[in-house]
């Protein structure tokens, strides 16, 4: 138990210290700006790259994995948007954000660091990948289910704006050059390399922090009537749902299937709070929705994490 106190805390630990800071003391919000920058365009783009580039190419091939990720995070997608627009009385583009908090999970800032600590580096191919599918699922869901309830805008338009954010997204970029530096087995400089490092090294620690604060600073109001329904399906279902797609539809080993399936475990990703901003929709319960779900996966991520570590799933599957 030591020992899996001592895995948890660090990442529970720097987003409650980050939050706490944000409560109390009291500096600009815009002074989280360049932090977030460094995150969001070196450091973690640093991790991904670094991660995959070291990864023979052969493993990042692997279909029936990424098959069993996009349908696991398909299908707890649609039971988000199904609850969403029943509980939102058909609102889309408030259902299209509530979507995200039952089904994009933290997969940028906690998920690698978090895979990486409990479960070594064979999860490093596993985490980028699913990543890789998570943003491309989301940044391309929502932006059509708000331009269908818009009505704004041509079709064409709208998905030309959607594969623009997609392609040039900085995760999906870093991660893309690291499949072509593992196809060419290319290898940078050794300054390169080490600089490299260096901001891989700080992407858990100031991502997990910046996360605690950015919740902080936001408006906490009143719960909506589907939070409780959709953090349920993020915190507990979602595993599930990743574990029966990744022992059925999959022949992965047994630390690819305990990726995958506490990288869905994760409370919901800070990106809800993005796109809710983005769109000007849902952004006050996005926020609640951030903070109550990190709150709770404190429990629900250590149980997940107590499983793996006591080699207690059941990974000959579940029918």
């Amino acid at each position: 138990m030591s020992d899996l106190i001592g895995l948890a805390f660090p990442f529970f630990g720097l987003i409650f210290l980050g939050y706490g800071c944000g409560r109390f003391v009291h500096l600009p919000e815009a002074g989280l700006s360049w932090l977030s920058f460094f995150i969001i365009y070196l450091a973690l783009p640093a991790l991904f790259y670094r991660i995959v580039a070291q990864t023979p190419f052969s493993e990042l091939v692997n279909p029936g994995f990424i098959l069993a990720a996009v349908v696991s995070t398909f299908c707890t997608a649609m039971l988000a948007l199904a609850l969403s627009l029943w509980l939102r009385r058909g609102n889309l583009s408030e259902a299209a954000i509530a979507t995200t908090v039952g089904a994009y999970a933290n997969v940028g800032y906690m998920g690698p660091g978090l895979t990486l600590a409990a479960l070594g580096q064979e999860a490093a191919t596993p985490a980028a990948l699913i990543f890789a599918c998570d943003s491309i699922f989301f940044f391309t869901l929502v932006p059509l289910l708000v331009a269908v309830h818009s009505g704004k805008g041509s079709l064409r338009a709208t998905l030309h704006l959607v594969v623009k954010r997609v392609l040039t997204h900085p995760f999906n970029i870093a991660t893309l050059l690291g499949i072509l530096s593992a196809w060419l087995e290319f290898r940078a400089p050794g300054a390169v390399e080490r600089m490299l490092d260096f901001l891989k090294n700080a992407a858990a620690p100031c991502a997990l922090f910046a996360l605690g604060v950015t919740v902080a600073l936001r408006p906490l109001g009143k719960a909506p009537p589907e939070l409780a329904p959709l953090l349920a399906l993020k915190l507990l279902a979602h595993p599930v749902i990743a574990l029966i797609c990744l022992t059925t539809l999959a022949s992965v080993s047994r630390s690819w299937v305990e990726t995958g399936v506490l990288m869905a475990s994760l409370p919901p990703a800070l990106n809800c709070f993005v796109l809710a901003r983005q769109y000007n929709v849902y952004v006050e319960q996005a926020s609640a929705a951030v903070l109550l779900g990190t709150t709770a996966s404190v429990v629900t991520v250590t149980g997940v994490l107590y499983l793996l570590q006591q080699h207690m799933l059941p990974l000959g599957g579940l029918w």
